[in-house]
């Protein structure tokens, strides 16, 4: 069973949600020390290409897969043969297997995956060792991982972590730093850190600047701002709008600031397959209010052919400030070591 993510995670205030977060706090500390025992017991394996993880230290909700598949398309388009590598949470194929778009579903190999191979190779597999070997022999020099950060199998070359960049009122990115299921975070805030190279930070398309606040928080590591932008205006006339992600709200929110004629909006947990009552549903708000339909590139892709001929999907990517200082960074840490 799917479950929407709670806002309250993501407060600082802990006056939200007191009893929960005390309830689930004996949880919390089991959560961390597993995590904390598994990647310390590991011993990362080189499959034979560099390894670029790009990950987060929160349940969800950074997007990390756009940071993924601008990484991608920037060490492609230098000539660099990247490969994405994921393990296909939500399909139902175990791998290793190339993703083919035209053959592959949403249901065969998961949603992010199939958005990754729309632009570069990539690959599935539960094993995340025996996928890096796949892509390695297929041809691939550089894997980029999506959601790695916790995964220790595989030795990194680059360890990038994605934060969401979203500070509005006491809304903050690591709630009030609770792990799961007491609060957002996979782990504590200082052992992720002390795992990364670098930090992405990614601001919606109606956030000025990054809170400098935030910032702080990060240290000596390198810090890039990247913005969500969508590579087009929504569709025209009014819009009942929908999303299946960990932070819905957010979809919402990006749709009223791009202009959009938004009617109504109806959230879903993350990874949500849409059962036959859902769309109906759907259909009949659109229907009240004259309506389209408009959701995520993400959530269009789990679409069957004949449902996605009655949405639009709304897709964005990720854009860094200062891409050739990204990029640099990148190729300086690909570097073969001497």
């Amino acid at each position: 069973m799917k479950l929407n993510t709670p806002r309250w995670w993501y407060s600082r205030e802990r006056r939200h949600a007191p009893v929960t977060r005390m309830l689930l706090k004996p949880a919390s500390w089991l959560w961390a020390g597993v995590t904390a025992r598994r990647i310390a017991r590991a011993t990362p394996v080189d499959p034979g290409a560099a390894v670029v993880s790009i990950g987060n230290l929160t349940v969800g909700g950074s997007g990390k897969t756009p940071v993924a598949r601008e990484t991608l398309r920037l060490l492609r388009d230098r000539g660099i043969e990247a490969a994405a590598l994921s393990r296909g949470y939500g399909g139902k194929l175990e791998g290793p297997v190339r993703v083919d778009p035209a053959v592959h579903t949403a249901a065969d190999v998961g949603d992010e995956p199939l958005m990754l191979a729309q632009g570069s190779p990539a690959w599935i597999a539960r094993d995340r060792v025996a996928g890096a070997r796949a892509a390695a022999a297929d041809g691939a020099a550089v894997l980029v991982l999506d959601d790695a950060h916790q995964n220790p199998a595989l030795k990194k070359a680059i360890s990038l972590i994605v934060v969401d960049g979203e500070t509005r009122g006491d809304e903050w990115p690591f709630g009030d730093g609770s792990v799961f299921p007491s609060g957002p975070m996979r782990e504590p805030l200082k052992a992720g850190l002390a795992r990364a190279d670098a930090v992405v930070v990614l601001l919606p398309t109606d956030l000025a600047e990054v809170d400098p606040e935030l910032i702080d928080v990060f240290g000596g590591l390198p810090v890039f701002i990247a913005r969500l932008a969508p590579e087009g205006p929504p569709p025209p006339g009014p819009q009942v709008g929908f999303a299946g992600i960990a932070k819905p709200w957010k979809v919402e929110r990006s749709l009223i600031a791009a202009g959009c004629d938004l009617k109504d909006f109806v959230p879903f947990p993350d990874h949500a397959e849409l059962s036959d009552r859902d769309f109906a549903f759907l259909n009949d708000r659109a229907s009240v209010y004259g309506a389209g339909l408009v959701t995520t590139e993400k959530d269009w892709v789990r679409l069957s052919p004949e449902r996605r001929a009655r949405v639009s999907p709304w897709p964005v990517v990720a854009r860094f400030e200062d891409e050739a200082a990204f990029a640099a960074f990148l190729l300086d840490r690909l570097k073969p070591q001497s």
